[in-house]
């Protein structure tokens, strides 16, 4: 049995380390939310990371690259894309306007583009993944590669924005 001063001295180290993790947490979060709040302008609502792991109801449109995509990406996703969103694809895979989409890219910005165009096209129940693959990687949720393998990596977009993606292995390409 360890003295008292030994075990007051470990938890407070161990108090010390959890409110420096949730700390680290707190900046990364509020550096998402100012980037978030500056590139979009919410005209699609937000779904959280949370909201969506126990919804197996929605289809998942990735507004990502092709080569993001390809790294990997949510389990069942469909590619749309972003520069090259095709209208036909989705048109062919979802034929009920009102069924429910999550759009998604890394962080939430393109996807808000795609959202946009989405309700243009007349569907009506259309959300934006807050925080993008990244927040659900974050989250310790698994992304998937192009063989529907779970997979660790992630494409990081670019190094500016690929410091938001705190967890997996980020790919640069």
């Amino acid at each position: 049995m360890l003295p008292s001063h030994k075990l007051h001295a470990m938890r407070n180290t161990l108090c010390f380390l959890l409110f420096f993790f949730f700390l680290i947490n707190l900046q990364s979060q509020s550096k998402l939310d100012k980037a978030l709040k500056s590139y979009n302008k919410e005209t699609v609502p937000y779904i959280q990371v949370n909201n969506l792991v126990s919804n197996d109801s929605v289809v998942l449109l990735d507004s990502r690259e092709e080569a993001e995509f390809n790294i990997s990406h949510l389990k069942n996703a469909i590619w749309v894309g972003y520069k090259n969103f095709d209208e036909k694809i989705v048109t062919n895979k979802i034929t009920n306007k009102d069924t429910p989409i999550v759009v998604y890219c890394s962080i939430g910005v393109r996807s808000e583009d795609i959202g946009e165009a989405l309700q243009k096209m007349g569907y009506t129940n259309v959300k934006n993944l807050y925080g993008g693959i990244f927040e659900w990687k974050n989250q310790n949720q698994p992304v998937y590669n192009q063989k529907k393998q779970e997979t660790e990596e992630v494409h990081a977009y670019n190094k500016h924005w690929g410091k938001l993606l705190k967890k997996g292995v980020k790919i640069y390409n």
